[in-house]
């Protein structure tokens, strides 16, 4: 069977052509009879809209990119922040009628291929993840005069919108939590230092102990289990007293523990330990681990709908959510 065209739903309708073709593409200049004469031809016939061809007329794709600049090894691996924000992501804009093209960023190579595909026409916007300090693609994105927003706040210096959670507030109700308990000696296992969650999780520490006299005992990990229990090994023989840690993020968090039970010190009995993210495993280590609850889905759901105000033409600001502090056995 051939398939039904505009003309055919003209006749069928007694309109014109170009009144069939407002109403398809929910043009408002159309009289609501009018309207429904037009669909009720539209369903008869069973037509289907050319998407390719309307696509032409409106220079849209209907299609978004998920940038992902971070290595596959870990943007695929058991981090379940990546998938949260993928999942998030790729429901709010099947919600909205728009399809996701998810984009791995993770080498040089990988971003000469992403800004190839966009700089092609292919998408209407982009969505960046977990971008570093050094990462060019958001300028050279930016350049393209292609919408972007960025999820979390963009290390390199450019202008991009983006949507983010209070890393700094949520780090200080860690801190400040293991201060009402009485821990005096509190190191942090501090996240990447190119990635900002790292940058301002790591400021939030050192701002309340720089307040409550305390001295800071930090070391650096890159949001793994690994790094974690190596940081938390580094730290017992930095300060073999220390009675606590908040980690950057519950994999490292997870990790530390692990270190913690290795060495014969008991949590929380002899160091507590608070991570970030609260992750759905959070709750199932032993001890259940408290961690500051970071809203992934959500912020990922609000980068959706900021990025196609963007397409439409609408102005955008950043927006930073609230995070919470969600306790539990391990402090």
């Amino acid at each position: 069977m051939r398939r039904p065209t505009l003309e055919a739903v003209a006749a069928r309708a007694g309109v014109s052509r170009s009144t069939v073709s407002r109403v398809v593409n929910g043009q408002p200049t159309v009289t609501p009879d009018i309207r429904d004469v037009v669909m009720r031809a539209v369903d008869e016939l069973g037509y289907v809209p050319n998407g390719a061809a309307r696509n032409l007329v409106t220079q849209r794709t209907n299609s978004v990119a998920l940038v992902v600049s971070e290595h596959p090894d870990r943007a695929f691996s058991d981090d379940p922040m990546f998938s949260t924000v993928i999942r998030a992501a790729s429901l709010e804009l099947e919600t909205a009628g728009k399809q996701v093209v998810l984009l791995p960023a993770g080498s040089p190579e990988s971003h000469a291929r992403v800004e190839k595909y966009v700089a092609g026409g292919h998408v209407d916007g982009v969505m960046l993840v977990s971008g570093r300090g050094a990462d060019p693609l958001p300028g050279a994105l930016t350049r393209l005069r292609v919408p972007v927003v960025s999820y979390g706040r963009p290390a390199a210096p450019v202008a991009v919108p983006y949507v983010d959670g209070d890393n700094v507030g949520g780090a200080k109700q860690a801190v400040g939590h293991l201060l009402e308990r009485g821990r005096r000696r509190i190191a942090t296992i501090a996240g990447p230092l190119d990635m900002t969650a790292g940058q301002d999780r790591l400021t939030g520490y050192r701002e309340v102990l720089r307040d409550s006299d305390r001295r800071s005992i930090i070391a650096v990990g890159d949001f793994t289990r690994e790094s974690g229990a190596v940081a938390m090994r580094q730290l017992l023989a930095d300060d073999p007293l220390l009675d606590a840690v908040f980690a950057a993020n519950d994999l490292m968090a997870i990790g530390a523990m692990r270190a913690l039970r290795e060495a014969g010190r008991g949590v929380p009995d002899d160091v507590a330990v608070v991570g970030y993210d609260d992750v759905e495993a959070a709750r199932y280590t032993d001890p259940p681990l408290t961690s500051v609850h970071s809203p992934h889905a959500e912020q990922a759901a609000a980068m959706v709908r900021l990025l196609l105000g963007l397409i439409q033409g609408d102005p955008a600001e950043p927006l930073v959510m609230p995070t919470r502090l969600v306790v539990r056995s391990s402090s």
